[in-house]
């Protein structure tokens, strides 16, 4: 007597839940929402954000020009690439480190004792203490973080499920 053992094939379906990545995207619009916002009020003035870039004493005033002209574009559309996820990962790096450089400028400033307005936020940012720009720079930068981790995650999980159904 032979004996045939047979067993049905198992399927393990790894799927993301649909409420974190919903929380994500919210996420992703407000972290979008305030880039966007930023870099609009500087394009507006672009002369003025000259002047907020060169009062942090670390550039030549034509860099700073430039930069003033060409930053808030960059923000403009790395949001935009947040809300339609169009190389989102090379928004979310481009962003951080804008971040991470304005964080770091800014501190320096304090440090050699300059009294200077970031210029960030326009005339909303203006009356702003030093640890509020800190504090708003770290919760900006932890959401990106958290934003890059999921995008990791996520393209992870959908690797090993596309692994899994083939």
């Amino acid at each position: 007597m032979s004996e045939q053992v047979t067993s049905a094939p198992s399927t393990i379906s790894v799927q993301p839940s649909a409420r974190p990545q919903f929380l994500w995207r919210i996420v992703d619009v407000i972290v979008a929402g305030i880039f966007i916002y930023a870099g609009v009020l500087k394009m507006v003035d672009p002369v003025q954000f000259a002047n907020d870039i060169d009062n942090y004493k670390i550039l030549p005033w034509p860099v700073s020009v430039a930069l003033a002209f060409y930053l808030p574009w960059l923000e403009i559309f790395c949001g935009l690439a947040l809300i339609v996820r169009y190389f989102y990962r090379g928004a979310l790096s481009i962003l951080m480190a804008l971040i991470l450089v304005f964080t770091l400028a800014t501190t320096a400033a304090k440090v050699r004792g300059l009294d200077i307005t970031c210029g960030c936020f326009g005339h909303a940012s203006q009356h702003w203490s030093f640890p509020a720009h800190l504090m708003t720079n770290l919760a900006i930068i932890a959401a990106l973080v958290v934003l890059w981790v999921s995008n990791r995650l996520t393209k992870s999980l959908q690797g090993r499920r596309s692994a899994w159904l083939s």
